[in-house]
């Protein structure tokens, strides 16, 4: 198997888990993406959407139907009182941990045939490439502030 093989296999193999943990939770992969981003903090709408890569149109579309069901909420930039911020609502931040936890623990058994050595060195050379190519976090790492009950 290839570089490009093996990366595309496993990007569709972290899909479908995490697209599994998301419709179990009532979301889309894209709701579960954004309550994992927002678990971090507050994000203006032109950062999230760079952060998510996602055109102004489709970002709109989703915080409005993640809005709509009560998960997270629109505040006024204190910098910029044109711009929005979008934050988690007590409700959203109860399921962004929920759907955190089941995700991290299904992310965690992908790999369980490796040794501790093989798991070390296949986290190591993943964070090389996400580093190399600039990956904005989209998903809380266990040493960035998430609650020790959510840490994967």
């Amino acid at each position: 198997m290839g570089v490009a093989d093996a990366l595309v296999r496993c990007s569709y193999l972290v899909n479908v888990v995490y697209a599994e943990s998301a419709r179990e939770h009532g979301l889309t992969s894209q709701q579960g993406q954004l309550l994992c981003v927002l678990m971090a903090r507050s994000y203006g709408m032109s950062e999230l959407g760079a952060t998510l890569r996602l055109a102004k149109s489709s970002l709109t579309g989703l915080v409005d139907r993640t809005e709509r069901n009560g998960l997270v909420r629109r505040e006024p930039d204190p910098q910029d009182t044109r711009a929005a911020r979008v934050s988690l609502t007590a409700h959203g931040s109860r399921l962004a941990g929920e759907f955190y936890a089941v995700t991290c623990r299904r992310m965690e058994e992908l790999p369980a045939n490796l040794s501790h050595d093989e798991r070390n060195t296949l986290t190591s050379l993943l964070g090389r490439v996400v580093l190399d190519n600039e990956v904005p976090v989209v998903f809380l790492k266990s040493d960035e502030g998430a609650p020790a009950a959510r840490k994967c």
